[in-house]
Parts: structure tokens; C-alpha cells; sequence
């Protein structure tokens, strides 16, 4: 997989159960892309999920189902390393080695944080305190260049960039200073019920999420019921948060820009508009949804292909752990 001369990014999902179109259009869908342009390190980061409640049985279903997803989304463990980030202790070790270099009011100012104690109020644990700090080891651990990141992740990535430099500062030049990658697009899906959100799985109105194993039927359901204005004219502007969070994902599925697809509705209802997306989003899915289903059949194959992707990370993340070790004053053998 390496070349010496491509830039390195790094990227994880968690294996919270099944992707959201949201994680699909501002995350793994481009993952396949880099893949062919980076050197790509990805990663199921199932030691992050575990900041919340997890029943274990889900847990270990929902990673492999994970892993198998990143695979039919366009992965491809051959020329990228793709691994679960519980089988490279490294991970945890270089957790520790940052959080001494990490200010406690550093981590007191993160939004998620905040937002997922009003979540969970009854399990503010150190690891939901702490979890940026492993997720600067993720992406540290293995120099990368570049980080592909939703808008909602700038403020974890500029944590990790924070604690590197304070790092390289403290104990002399150990970790590269990785920068975000943005895609112009599809970076921020929005709620089908509610445009002016994320849209996630946690909805209460299960109507404003797709998943990407939706059959069609369901996800042309869900975009009949989108919430749009009273214009009734499909154009991107201003105050048009359903039509645009729409003509985006419509956009990303179809490779259409937003002047095209203007011209394409010209005239035409926020109706056929909405079963437009909805059918277009159905079957740029399918092929996901077959090669989900293969993967799933053969167990041995996933397994076979993270193991491969654990001893890559491994190797790679040893030595620049080693060398963080070597710089605060550990006996190295």
C-alpha cells in the first residue's frame, strides 16, 4: 500500500450500527476516492464507542458490520490498511503519552463533550472527558498529512494539532502536524425532518435519517415526507434549508451541479423532486446493500482482511510510538 511519495491521511467511524447517509455522503463515500490518491489509513474505532453505554454482543456484531460496510462502500484492504482500533494497543498507549501533554481546560471547552453530558447525564465518565486526547493519538500515531473531517470535527482535530505542537515544543520535533481535508460538498448532511440539523441516527423523528441499508422502498418513503418551504421552486438560496440540504445529497448521488439541477426541476414540484432524490439515492445505494450482503457470508474473508490491516497499523504506529516513548525519558531496550 505505501508510497513514499503520496500524502498520508487518516480517517475512523464508529461502530455505532448502521451508517447514516450523513456518514455516508461526508465520510466514507470519499474514502474510496482518496484511497486512490493517498496512502489511507482507516480505522473501526470501536475504543471510542465505549464512552457511552454498549451492550458488548452489539458491540462486536455491529464493528464487524462496520468493517464489512467500509468494504462496500469502495474500500479496499489491499491498497489501503483498514483495521479495528481495539487490536492496535498502540492506540491506548499513545492516549496516555498525550493526555499528559493535553490541558485539562483544552478538553472542558469541547462542544461534544458538553453535548453528550446533557446526552448521557447519568454516565459523564473520564473516557467521554478524554476521548479527544485517544483520537489525537489515532491520527498522530501514523503521521498523517490529512484528516478528513466534517465541519462539526474541526474543533477535535485543532485539539490534536494543539497537543502535537506543545509536543514537538516540549520534547523536540516527534509528530506531524496533520491538517484537515474538507470536501467542497456533501460534508454536512442535514435531518430530513429537521434541515437545520445533523442528521443522525439519534433522531426521534426516525423519518429525517436514512440508512444506507435502507431497501428503497423505505428511503423513497423517507424523502417523500422531507420537510421542505413554501416556494415550491427547487433552487439553492438562502433560508431554503430543505430544498438545499436535498439538491445537495441529489448533487453528490448524481454528480449534477447545483445549475443543473435547477434546470432539470425548472417547473416542476418539490413532489417530483423529492422521489427524484429518493429513488436516486436508492439506487446509487444498492450496490452497497449487495456487497454488504457478500461480505456478511463470508466472515472468514473479513476477518482475514482486518487482521492483515492491525499488523500494518501496528507496524507503522510502533515506530513513532517508540520514538514518543524514547523523547519523555522511557528505557527503551
Amino acid at each position: 500500500m505505501e508510497n513514499t511519495e503520496k500524502k498520508i491521511i487518516f480517517s475512523g467511524i464508529q461502530p455505532t450500527g448502521t451508517f447514516t447517509l450523513g456518514n455516508y455522503i461526508g465520510a466514507i463515500s470519499n474514502w474510496a476516492k482518496l484511497q486512490e490518491e493517498y496512502n489511507c489509513i482507516y480505522s473501526i474505532v470501536d475504543m471510542h464507542a465505549i464512552t457511552v453505554k454498549q451492550e458488548p454482543a452489539k458491540l462486536r456484531q455491529h464493528t464487524i458490520e462496520a468493517y464489512a460496510l467500509i468494504m462496500a462502500c469502495g474500500v479496499d484492504p489491499n491498497k489501503s490498511i483498514a483495521f479495528i482500533q481495539s487490536h492496535n494497543t498502540n492506540h491506548a498507549e499513545a492516549n496516555w503519552i498525550l493526555s499528559c501533554s493535553t490541558q485539562f481546560g483544552e478538553l472542558s471547552r469541547m462542544t461534544q463533550f458538553k453535548a453528550k453530558s446533557e446526552k448521557h447525564p447519568d454516565d459523564i465518565n473520564a473516557g467521554l472527558f478524554t476521548y479527544p486526547v485517544l483520537m489525537a493519538g489515532d491520527i498522530l500515531l501514523y503521521n498523517a498529512d490529512l484528516v478528513p473531517i466534517g465541519a462539526d470535527q474541526k474543533q477535535h482535530l485543532e485539539l490534536a494539532r494543539n497537543v502535537a505542537q506543545r509536543f514537538n515544543q516540549k520534547y523536540s520535533e516527534t509528530f506531524k502536524i496533520p491538517e484537515p481535508y474538507i470536501p467542497d460538498v456533501g460534508a454536512r448532511v442535514m435531518s430530513l425532518a429537521d434541515p437545520t440539523k445533523k442528521m443522525s441516527k439519534s433522531d426521534e423523528n426516525q423519518n429525517g435519517c436514512i440508512y444506507i441499508l435502507d431497501d428503497k422502498d423505505t428511503i423513497v418513503r423517507k424523502f417523500k415526507k422531507a420537510v421542505t418551504d413554501s416556494e415550491a421552486k427547487v433552487r439553492y438560496a438562502q433560508g431554503k434549508d430543505g430544498i438545499n440540504n436535498l439538491m445537495t445529497i441529489y448533487s453528490v448521488v448524481t454528480g449534477k451541479s447545483f445549475d443543473e439541477i435547477e434546470r432539470e426541476f425548472d417547473g416542476k414540484g418539490y413532489g417530483d423532486f423529492k422521489v427524484a432524490v429518493g429513488e436516486a439515492v436508492a439506487d446509487h445505494l444498492e450496490p452497497v446493500r449487495t456487497k454488504f450482503a457478500e461480505y456478511m457470508s463470508d466472515k472468514a474473508y473479513i476477518k482475514e482482511c482486518y487482521t492483515k490491516g492491525a499488523e500494518a497499523a501496528r507496524r507503522i504506529s510502533s515506530k513513532v510510538l517508540r520514538k514518543a516513548y524514547k523523547k519523555v525519558g522511557f528505557v527503551i531496550d
